[in-house]
């Protein structure tokens, strides 16, 4: 697959994340792009924007004609999609070259020098800060989530060098050619893809074997390479760890150095972790440390990693992606240091049926740190329902008093109702359009 020879670039789904980055590195490169997605959201706005032709309902006769060259179109599809897609069947029984998101991504970044960041928890905010601390080595970034600092989820450079997030879904990582990575975790998740935990770790062990130069992992986890770790002897440790003014202050130890006085502007230990990752990597890669530590301390953070929505004396409104009990225990522990006095609220919709059927009991433990929850239904995404699996068996299992079932237009007078001064709306589904929503309704009775 020589992407050189496409003038025409067409994505199925191409309002996701990881496909609108690469939708926009196309379009950079002065490419024609084009796609479907199911609904018009702020990223496909802004492709538009960029010069992307995207429609919302699939039918083949949506698909602009420039499209249909069958030798110069490539197509690239996210799994997510059924496969009885009308358009993907199209263009399949047409001929055209058809390729998943993951295969496009390796095809970009295989002659590059490539940094990569895996992990099933984390790897959103280390490449993110990674490729913030590489941009100054020129990088080409593509992230899985929206970096504050340019407002975008790819950080363009001169296309040498590339920072990757290597997404284990559908092990769509083993695309990748990495020469530097790092793994921030391996806990058990997605297992209606690998069917067990073993399967999924088997798969970051084929993911270690194709790193050519340097494998970096957080310190316990069963993979050969240099380790990082906060507060425990590590390759890369960090120490005196502080907080003055919600900025947290510590100290980085590497094989040959310290660095004294880092500044992060993300709340959390978790958080600490993942700038670790992102400075041993792109230490090892030459960045010299005191340019790293002028650039973390510029770096803003992430939407929907713990993003201050609303933020006064009288009212906190905090929105994050976590739908893993992990993330969820990250959340709530990085809200607690915050903000130790005062009664949180979670709302949390869970996001599908076979992860909320696989760690339903790990779910009720960290959603029971809360002090009050209202739980939304299954966001099924791409799942059909699985009997007895529901929001109501979870909310049974969760050990809290003040705790209740409700649906998405009741969640603004619920929040009126609720005397909690910190709220945390938490998932991966369409949670994070209803929070501007809520917002916005709340910023319309409420000076804030």
């Amino acid at each position: 697959m020589n992407l050189k020879t496409f003038h025409t670039v067409f994505f199925i789904g191409i309002g996701g994340i990881g496909m609108s980055a690469i939708a926009r590195y196309f379009l950079a490169n002065g490419k024609k792009v084009g796609g479907f997605d199911k609904t018009s959201t702020t990223i496909t706005t802004l492709l538009q924007k960029l010069g992307a032709e995207i429609h919302f309902k699939d039918a083949v006769r949506n698909i602009p004609h420039h499209f249909l060259d069958v030798e110069n179109t490539l197509v690239v599809y996210t799994p997510a999609i059924p496969h009885k897609h009308l358009e993907y069947t199209y263009f399949l029984e047409q001929g055209f070259n058809v390729q998943k998101r993951a295969a496009v991504l390796g095809g970009i970044t295989k002659n590059t020098f490539c940094l990569a960041v895996a992990g099933t928890h984390g790897k959103t905010t280390t490449s993110a800060i990674l490729g913030h601390l590489m941009k100054s080595s020129k990088a080409t970034s593509f992230l899985g989530g929206i970096a504050e600092n340019y407002n975008s989820n790819l950080i363009l450079g001169e296309g040498e060098v590339t920072v990757v997030e290597a997404d284990e879904f559908d092990r769509s990582f083993l695309q990748l050619s990495p020469n530097i990575a790092c793994v921030t975790s391996m806990d058990a998740d997605h297992l209606d893809i690998y069917g067990n935990d073993s399967v999924l770790k088997d798969a970051f062990f084929a993911f270690a074997n194709k790193v050519s130069d340097v494998l970096i992992v957080a310190k316990g986890i069963p993979l050969r390479g240099l380790t990082y770790a906060v507060e425990e002897p590590a390759d890369y440790k960090a120490f005196n760890l502080s907080i003055k003014k919600g900025t947290y202050i510590f100290d980085v130890k590497t094989p040959s150095e310290i660095l004294k006085e880092v500044e992060l502007h993300l709340p959390g230990r978790h958080n600490v972790m993942n700038a670790l990752a992102a400075i041993a990597m792109a230490s090892v890669y030459g960045v010299p440390l005191i340019e790293i530590k002028k650039s973390l301390k510029k770096f803003k953070g992430v939407q929907r990693r713990f993003s201050y929505k609303i933020k006064t004396d009288d009212l906190v409104l905090i929105d994050d992606y976590a739908h893993h009990p992990t993330e969820i225990n990250a959340v709530i522990n990085s809200v607690r240091e915050m903000y130790p006095t005062e009664k949180v609220l979670g709302i949390f919709q869970p996001h599908l049926f076979t992860r909320t059927r696989d760690f339903v009991d790990d779910f009720a433990t960290s959603l029971g740190k809360f002090d009050e929850l209202f739980l939304l239904d299954i966001y099924p995404a791409r799942e059909l329902p699985i009997k007895g699996v529901s929001s109501s068996w979870l909310l049974d299992k969760i050990d809290l008093e003040l705790k209740k079932i409700i649906s998405k237009n009741e969640v603004l007078i619920n929040i009126k109702k609720s005397s909690a001064k910190v709220i945390v709306m938490m998932g991966a589904g369409d949670i994070g359009i209803l929070i501007n929503d809520v917002v916005n309704e709340i910023t319309k009775s409420v000076k804030v």
